[in-house]
């Protein structure tokens, strides 16, 4: 039997103030951030679309199946807010990790570097709690930014362009535009 090691998380940012979805760029040229806070240190943490929408997707699972007591129950936090030097964190996201503690009705999420073919020096990696109320907006707010983007198209389901799309399941024989 192989067991592996828990690999180090760099930045134990604890229980966040703040956590924020955003897009940056038009449709079909955006990046994808969460934008985290904690004490003295804030942290970009670059995602692609899908990463953003599957955190959407179980955040608003899990917090839609939470009893009202459930939601408004507040335990102690697990870690406090990080009480270390500022830190300015930036990365994308290569590895993301979400589990609930049900006796504190709080997520837990890590992101991990996405590492190069050899890294030069120790990847980056943050960890972070937040309430249910930030699980749900966060979950609001990246299903939004998601679905802002370019139409998918309704037979091949890639997304369609403004300057048209020609779909692969019609072999090229029809040009779908977006609107």
């Amino acid at each position: 039997m192989v067991t592996m090691e828990p690999r180090r998380v760099k930045y134990p940012l604890g229980s966040l103030s703040h956590i924020d979805a955003r897009s940056i760029g038009e449709p079909g040229h955006r990046t994808f951030q969460l934008a985290l806070e904690a004490g003295r240190a804030t942290c970009s943490v670059w995602l692609e679309k899908e990463q953003l929408l599957q955190l959407g997707i179980y955040l608003q699972d899990v917090v839609r199946s939470l009893s009202p007591e459930d939601r408004k129950r507040r335990g102690e936090p697990k870690e406090p807010e990080w009480a270390g030097q500022a830190a300015a964190i930036d990365f994308k996201a290569g590895q993301l990790l979400l589990s609930h503690d049900p006796k504190t009705s709080s997520f837990y999420l890590l992101a991990y570097e996405r590492e190069e073919t050899e890294p030069a020096e120790e990847s980056a990696s943050v960890s972070f709690w937040i309430t249910a109320d930030q699980a749900e907006r966060l979950a609001e707010e990246s299903l939004r930014i998601c679905a802002a983007g370019r139409p998918p198209c309704f037979l091949c389901g890639l997304p369609i362009n403004p300057e048209g799309h020609v779909c692969p399941r019609s072999n090229g024989h029809t040009v779908f535009e977006a609107g």
